[in-house]
């Protein structure tokens, strides 16, 4: 399945996807979502980041996992994968549809709605001991000023946000974990 997405990436030129050393990390923290678990994966682009969190989950049935993307032709090629029963597609921007998709267990933030803009309802959305997972974020990777500084903010509230434990990790485009809190 994982070789599959990168396959439909290139076929399709897309070069946003997840880079594997995030993907392990995906697929591992996935493994441990909580039986009745609820995953959500804001910026299907063609499905890797997907792909790896299915691989995390195995052969398991109890869960839901619910990517969303703006892009319908993106989402439409990552659709055509051989996707188990519990993984749906919401068309839209993932800031927007935050509030009508409930809680989640753990929130993969990798597109700007939800992740640059509307952070704040992520974390919302998230449960818990939930973890949340943002990638590209080492700044040195981007050459767009407003991109950076946006970016920057996005660490800054991670980092001091008062119902999470957050931390960065400085390997491949840059990873930062944060679980949050439980009451």
């Amino acid at each position: 399945m994982v070789a599959a997405a990168y396959r439909r990436a290139a076929d399709a030129g897309f070069e946003l996807s997840s880079e594997p050393e995030v993907g392990r990390l995906l697929a591992c923290l996935a493994a441990a979502v909580p039986p009745q678990g609820r995953v959500l994966e804001l910026g299907t682009g063609v499905g890797a980041g997907l792909a790896w969190l299915v691989h995390g989950l195995g052969e398991r049935t109890d869960v839901t996992v619910v990517s969303v993307d703006v892009d319908p032709e993106l989402q439409a090629a990552a659709r055509d994968g051989a996707w188990p029963a519990y993984v749906s597609f919401e068309l839209g921007d993932g800031a927007a549809l935050l509030a009508q998709l409930g809680s989640f267990d753990f929130i993969f933030a990798d597109a700007p709605g939800g992740k640059i803009h509307k952070l704040r309802r992520t974390v919302e959305a998230l449960r818990p001991g939930g973890v949340l997972v943002v990638d590209d974020m080492d700044l040195a990777r981007h050459t767009d000023a407003a991109l950076r500084e946006a970016l920057a903010v996005v660490r800054e509230r991670l980092l001091t946000h008062p119902e999470l434990v957050s931390a960065e990790l400085p390997f491949s485009s840059g990873v930062m974990v944060a679980v949050k809190r439980s009451s």
